[in-house]
């Protein structure tokens, strides 16, 4: 996607034509992306709808001149819209209501659980040998309302894109890099908050279209002190037009050169020539390193797994592998062996000792891929003399065991916002599972291009225990 800045910047000296054709408003929300495919091109004839009257010429200050043609984002499925007489998005979730069902989502201390119609639940098991388990919890929200889907809700924030169809509002969001169409459910009522003077909790549960989801948890944050925004992915939402899954959320523009113009302007060749070289010291992945020889080995699921009477939702699990277990982690902790994981648009590669990539994957656009970190032993040693490489749980005798282990890998690409390399500390625990060969991964990003990747497997239960003073493995003796 192309940083709006420099978007901005290309479109800044442009020449209107065709009766003084307004350009369309330039928004954050939506990324776009400039291609300059040569005069050779035919537009694409899927995804978002081109028009060849829909251009403008761009003269650059070298007088540099290209036909610009733009997607229109106004959607090309308006008259289905307007058509439609299908059931309402209340109807559509309401099997999830019935059934009572719940979702959660496992992070590195916190368990958040959203059972659909009745409560938000984040709480932190505390469970020692021999011992019962103590339970920190808060509630985020309740349904107050009998029924939760009885009318639709009420939206006060300036910020929300609100498009009126069907005798209802349609909030939108930016979610994950694209506005995107969901139906909000308000729960009130929750845990009194000692922040603000003991008001209780609340939460907006954000459900959205995503044709492949079992109604995961995507994200949860707070926006204001002790106020949370959940975004639920369903495929439920998907028969509504309004609501619909778009597979690729970057707009293209094509800019194509007119004659005695190059192929692309000559001081954004430069410019990108610029950001190469500032990039290159801190690449330090091999070419062969970042195609996992392995990655056939991998099949991303999300199964439910029975815990109690409900079913639990683990985000993002991937089962790995028929190697046998000393095969497995002996290529994992050399690197050559990848863990994949991830739900939404962006999917996470980690490769032990090597480096973090986020990537995402689009049939027409190819692979796009950030690299999150990269591994170097000595400014890991040096990070964990200032920082908790391991942590442990004290057993009932008295003697510990590891209970988790943090790296820390820098030296990633240079963040737009801070113009310095990415970093990401990756924070390996043992998770148990109906499945050994499992792997659950995660990220957060607690400060801008600073992240935190959480993998949990019961691969890692076997070799915790070997972490040395700076919290690294090797294979059990």
């Amino acid at each position: 996607a192309v940083p709006r800045a420099l978007l901005c910047g290309l479109l800044a000296a442009v020449t209107v034509v065709e009766g003084g054709r307004a350009l369309p408003q330039l928004s954050d929300d939506i990324p776009f992306r400039v291609n300059w495919p040569g005069t050779e091109f035919s537009l694409p004839t899927t995804g978002v709808l081109y028009k060849e009257d829909n251009y403008i010429i761009m003269t650059t200050v070298d007088k540099e001149k290209y036909k610009c043609i733009l997607p229109l984002i106004a959607s090309g499925n308006e008259e289905e819209e307007k058509d439609y007489k299908g059931p309402t998005p209340r109807e559509l979730l309401e099997p999830l209501f019935k059934q009572s069902s719940c979702s959660y989502r496992i992070e590195s201390y916190w368990t958040y659980e959203v059972c659909h119609g009745k409560h938000i639940r984040q709480y932190h098991e505390e469970k020692e040998t021999g011992q019962k388990i103590n339970i920190q919890e808060y509630y985020l929200g309740n349904m107050m309302m009998k029924n939760p889907l009885s009318e639709p809700g009420l939206f006060a924030d300036a910020n929300l894109v609100l498009s009126f169809v069907g005798g209802f509002f349609v909030p939108t969001k930016n979610i994950e890099g694209q506005m995107t169409p969901y139906y909000p459910v308000e729960m009130g009522n929750g845990t009194p908050c000692s922040l603000r003077q003991n008001l209780p909790r609340s939460s907006t549960v954000m459900y959205i279209c995503h044709p492949e989801a079992k109604h995961e948890i995507l994200s949860v944050a707070e926006v204001t002190t002790c106020e949370y925004e959940v975004v639920i992915l369903t495929p439920l939402l998907c028969s509504h037009p309004k609501y619909r899954f778009r597979a690729s959320p970057v707009n293209d523009i094509f800019c194509q050169s007119l004659p005695g113009s190059p192929l692309k302007p000559h001081n954004l060749e430069q410019l990108e020539k610029q950001q190469e070289m500032l990039k290159m010291p801190f690449r330090r992945a091999k070419e062969e390193e970042i195609h996992s020889p392995k990655e056939e080995k991998f099949s991303a699921i999300h199964k439910p797994v029975a815990v109690g009477s409900h079913q639990l939702l683990t985000v993002g699990t991937t089962h790995i592998s028929k190697l046998t277990d000393d095969q497995l982690i002996k290529e994992f902790l050399s690197g050559s062996y990848c863990f994949h994981g991830g739900v939404g648009w962006w999917k996470y590669e980690f490769c032990y000792g090597k480096y973090v990539h986020q990537y995402h994957e689009d049939k027409e656009s190819g692979k796009t891929s950030v690299v999150v970190g990269t591994w170097s032993r000595e400014e890991h040693i040096e990070w964990s003399q200032k920082n908790a490489a391991r942590t442990y749980y004290l057993r009932e005798d008295g003697t510990r065991t590891v209970r988790m282990v943090s790296h820390f890998y820098g030296n990633g690409d240079v963040c737009d916002l801070t113009d310095k390399p990415r970093q990401v500390t990756v924070k390996l625990k043992c998770k148990e599972s109906d499945s050994p060969h499992a792997v659950t991964i995660y990220m957060l990003e607690p400060h801008s291009c600073q992240y935190i990747l959480g993998v949990e497997s019961p691969v890692i239960c076997k070799i915790l225990d070997t972490a040395d003073e700076h919290g690294l493995l090797s294979v059990p003796s």
